[in-house]
């Protein structure tokens, strides 16, 4: 059995932060119900088109749901989606601040109605304070968090290639989500969760926080190299480079006598501790450079794996694609979009006795009669209003979806 077979969860989300969040509780099991509206739906479906027509963020987050396309701004709209949420046991929304309120779906209404409702909203600044209607994508987060001025190179601040502050918001809000429905199975309550953008990429932040709070500086933007370790860097090969990061003193005397063929190195007092080659970095990683081209990467890369050194060839994504390790593992599936059928990643989590359903990606609206039904429209009616357009149901069912 799936951990979260059972549970129901409606989600008025788009974007990337709200529709990780369900698709992390669709992967465990959870039966997650999207609402998009009228129009296009979901807006990261037309970020781009390149996964047979529909956009890569949206096919990355939504394998697993059902999709309800209904005008939230008509009565009849709204009140189906209250239905619905008021008969699940998870509701989430990352509207702009204020407009689940005045929908009729906040959190407190609801759980006026229903107390046992677990009800989860996501946004960029939380409710309060001078910055709460801001707007917040994740390149702004990004940079009010702090992330921006500590990524990239010394000359250069740039934001991380992938939507950190997104995904850092919405492992938490599905993480508390979980822990809502098991406090819920014991006392019966549910629970109202508020999850913000800019507090859970700050808290990602870390040591580079503690570092400011306790020193009075900021790490320094360092590339691939890192603040407080050396030798932590990229080093020249005699075809490419490579990626090494000494931890601790004995790692640094494995590489200098076992790999780098240098034992002098390893007593030499500029480096024979982490805080004296931290100290005397350049010297450090010159003399590290000026041994590793002697070697191809592959060549190297197998004597440091020998000697217990960290290190890895930087990777491209077509690399990534057919990493040997995932594919080693089995961790390649087949999921159903639109039309076609395209590979997605097992989840990270693996569970011993039972595996993620790996569900189908909707099309727009794929769901919607079934689900007007379902929340107590007439059937008749339930046509009615999708002829009337306060719904959007597919007209046909994608090949190989029923």
């Amino acid at each position: 059995m799936l951990p979260l077979e059972g549970v129901t969860v409606v989600a008025v989300e788009q974007a990337v932060a709200a529709p990780l969040a369900t698709r992390n509780l669709a992967d465990l099991g959870a039966r997650v119900i999207k609402v998009e509206r009228l129009g296009g739906g979901d807006l990261a479906r037309g970020y781009d088109h390149v996964v047979h027509g529909t956009g890569a963020h949206f096919v990355w987050l939504n394998r697993g749901k059902e999709s309800i396309a209904v005008d939230l701004k008509s009565d009849e709209g709204r009140a189906v989606v209250r239905r619905l949420a008021l008969a699940s046991d998870v509701f989430v929304q990352n509207l702009a601040p204020g407009a689940a309120a005045r929908l009729g779906l906040g959190a407190e209404e609801l759980r006026a109605e229903r107390p046992a409702l677990v009800v989860a909203s996501l946004s960029g600044y939380g409710s309060g304070g001078p910055l709460e209607e801001r707007k917040a994508y994740d390149m702004l987060i990004q940079a009010e968090a702090g992330l921006i001025s500590i990524t990239g190179t010394p000359e250069d601040p740039v934001k991380t290639g992938i939507p950190t502050a997104d995904i850092a918001s919405g492992m938490y809000l599905s993480q508390a989500v979980v822990a809502a429905l098991l406090r819920r199975y014991r006392t019966g309550d549910g629970a109202t969760i508020e999850v913000s953008m800019l507090e859970a990429t700050v808290e990602w932040m870390g040591h580079a926080l503690y570092t400011q709070m306790h020193t009075g500086s900021q790490p320094a933007r360092m590339g691939v190299s890192h603040s407080a370790i050396a030798p932590y860097d990229a080093f020249p090969t005699s075809d490419g480079e490579i990626l090494i990061g000494v931890q601790n003193d004995s790692g640094w005397r494995a590489l200098v006598t076992a790999v780098l063929d240098a034992p002098a190195l390893a007593d030499d007092p500029r480096f024979a501790t982490n805080v004296a080659r931290v100290a005397h970095r350049a010297e450090c990683d010159a003399e590290v450079g000026a041994r590793t081209r002697l070697w191809s990467t592959r060549e190297l890369d197998a004597r440091l794996a020998a000697a217990g050194v960290p290190a890895a060839e930087i990777k491209t994504l077509a690399h990534v694609v057919d990493h040997e390790q995932l594919r080693a593992r089995d961790r390649w599936r087949s999921v159903d979009i639109e039309g076609a059928s395209i590979e997605g990643l097992l989840p990270p989590a693996t569970f011993g006795d039972v595996e993620a359903p790996m569900g189908s990606v909707p099309a727009l609206g794929q769901h919607t009669r079934a689900l007007l039904v379902e929340s107590g429209v007439d059937p008749a009616e339930a046509d009615a209003a999708i002829g009337r357009g306060v719904a959007y149901q597919l007209p046909r069912s994608p090949v190989g979806v029923a």
